[in-house]
């Protein structure tokens, strides 16, 4: 498969598969990876995984270090569940310590380099990238 024809969900994906047991990433943290992506996406793209996935969605949460409501089901009650089991600790108001737990993210991210030439056309790419 093209590098290209990666569609930006998959891209969420492979970078949240990264993220180990007993951490967690926020949604703007994964957008950030992935490039060219919005926390919001992230949520769509994770709100769109079957409930049988081998992606570890659990272990994405938003900036407050707390996790998303959800508009029907019990999704955040099994996120809880899932993330306690692999040790994480919420605090009396339901949030996780995200300077303890945040997983630091990959140094070297392929998909980065997959999503290179999407970036490279990208007139302010050259500009961004030399700020970081």
């Amino acid at each position: 498969m093209e590098s290209r024809d990666i569609t930006r969900y998959e891209q969420v994906y492979q970078a949240v598969r990264r993220i180990p047991p007993g951490k967690v990433a926020t949604y703007g943290q994964i957008a950030k990876i992935v490039g060219r992506c919005t926390a919001r996406m992230v949520g769509y793209a994770m709100a769109a995984l079957p409930r049988e996935t081998g992606v570890p969605w659990q272990r994405v949460i938003n900036h407050k270090g707390e996790i998303s409501s959800r508009s029907r089901g019990d999704g955040a009650l099994r996120q809880r569940r899932l993330l306690q089991k692999e040790g994480v600790r919420f605090d009396s108001k339901g949030r996780v310590n995200l300077r303890k737990t945040r997983w630091s993210g990959p140094e070297l991210f392929p998909s980065r380099f997959e999503d290179y030439r999407l970036k490279e056309e990208d007139p302010k790419w050259e500009r961004r990238t030399r700020k970081e």
